[in-house]
């Protein structure tokens, strides 16, 4: 299936209805860096921590715009504040723009632009990419004619109302529903929420990607409900499935099997924690009609891997897709130890010539851990392993060159030797 006029047909227009005048947004509260601190203009990463901060004045409240003054007293931005965060000051420009609803109108335009230039051929993808963006804290994503937004930010979350009507006139979107479920909102100081915004409690939404369909659970479903940004991991995995017998490990709601099946895999066998989930996996194959080679079962990753191994199971294709393991710098060495024996066990279940896709979405974890880890995993295994390809999100989710933290997901396609 090729891209539709989802993406290419122009913008509706929505004259000046949400215009307001410069003095109805100007700043009177700023802050001072401190001396230790860059210049944010020579280094383009938009988080000022409460560290690089000297002084504060006119009693900014949380989610106000101040003005950012460095050390010399020279102005070099504008943005988000807020004391309740280790991140107090997001920032949305480094030049003297007035922050008003024609500002983050012109954001959401711009945004939306690169997707149609992008024109996937899928009708789920990501409106909005936060800081990649320039939009921190705010994330879109889009099925059909139903957008998910998360403001994960406070400055964004008191202008979700705004955002909200600014997405539907300039994308023509029927309804909006919010998920702002994310534990990273308790960082900000913010309560947990969910349900619809714009339009008509909508909680399911049937998407497609290429010729496999799915259905999206927006209201309970992980994320925003769906992982648009494997999307293209998913379509380069199912080219080398033909024949295979396929172990999808972590396989939530089934994309990387359904693919790979419709690419002519020879059998499908997904495991997963969570049965709501697999209840999705099996929906999805029957709606695909290749229910009759896909098999599902709720299982623990770890523990049905060492199982499988010494059952002497064996696959041309294993696909892992874990969640991510590591939520802080801290915690990476402990992440990479549980990425190590998935993918331990993962090549020893392959087949002579097998291919292992394995993934990371812990953007603490970096690209060249993820790789040792690799080639530590394959020497435990006894395996040669060579590289067929290095993956990362899709181009609806734009990497900020002056911001790693935005590079955040690893997919690696192996192949045993």
């Amino acid at each position: 299936m090729v891209a539709t006029n989802l993406y290419l047909t122009p913008l509706p227009l929505c004259g000046n209805k949400y215009s307001m005048s410069p003095s109805s947004s100007s700043s009177n509260s700023r802050v001072r860096l401190s001396s230790r601190h860059r210049d944010p203009r020579q280094t383009g990463h938009p988080w000022i921590y409460a560290g690089h901060i000297e002084e504060t004045w006119g009693n900014p409240q949380a989610g106000d715009v101040v003005d950012v003054y460095l050390a010399g007293k020279q102005f070099c931005g504008r943005g988000f504040y807020n004391s309740h965060s280790k991140i107090q000051v997001r920032l949305l420009t480094f030049h003297d723009d007035v922050i008003d609803a024609k500002f983050f109108r012109t954001r959401i335009q711009s945004a939306a632009r690169l997707r149609q230039r992008i024109a996937l051929s899928s009708n789920a993808y990501r409106l909005v990419h936060g800081e990649s963006d320039l939009l921190p804290g705010l994330i879109i994503d889009r099925y059909g004619d139903v957008a998910v937004m998360q403001t994960l930010s406070y400055g964004m979350d008191q202008r979700k109302e705004l955002l909200a009507d600014l997405v539907m006139c300039e994308t023509g979107v029927k309804a909006i529903y919010l998920r702002n479920d994310a534990k990273s909102r308790s960082l900000e100081g913010l309560p947990l929420e969910r349900g619809p915004l714009r339009g008509e409690g909508i909680t399911t939404v049937d998407i497609f990607e290429d010729d496999a369909q799915f259905t999206v659970d927006i209201a309970e479903g992980q994320k925003t409900g769906w992982f648009c940004d494997q999307r293209d991991n998913r379509a380069a995995a199912s080219k080398l499935a033909k024949n295979a017998n396929v172990l999808e490990v972590f396989c939530h709601t089934g994309a990387f099997g359904v693919h790979a099946a419709l690419r002519g895999a020879g059998s499908i066998e997904g495991i997963d924690v969570s049965e709501p989930a697999l209840a999705f996996a099996r929906r999805h194959a029957i709606n695909n009609n290749i229910d009759q080679i896909c098999r599902y079962r709720q299982a623990d990753a770890f523990q049905e891997l060492r199982i499988l191994d010494r059952s002497g199971h064996r696959y041309g294709m294993v696909i892992l897709d874990p969640p991510a393991f590591a939520r802080s710098r801290h915690a990476v060495q402990h992440a990479l130890a549980g990425y190590k024996e998935l993918n331990l066990h993962a090549l020893k279940l392959l087949e002579p010539e097998g291919v292992l896709v394995t993934c990371s979405c812990s953007h603490h974890v970096t690209e060249t851990d993820f790789l040792k880890m690799i080639q530590s995993a394959g020497r435990d295994a006894r395996r040669q392993i060579r590289i067929i390809e290095q993956r990362s999100q899709g181009p609806d989710h734009p990497v900020l060159v002056s911001m790693p933290e935005t590079r955040y997901l690893k997919c690696c396609i192996l192949q045993v030797i």
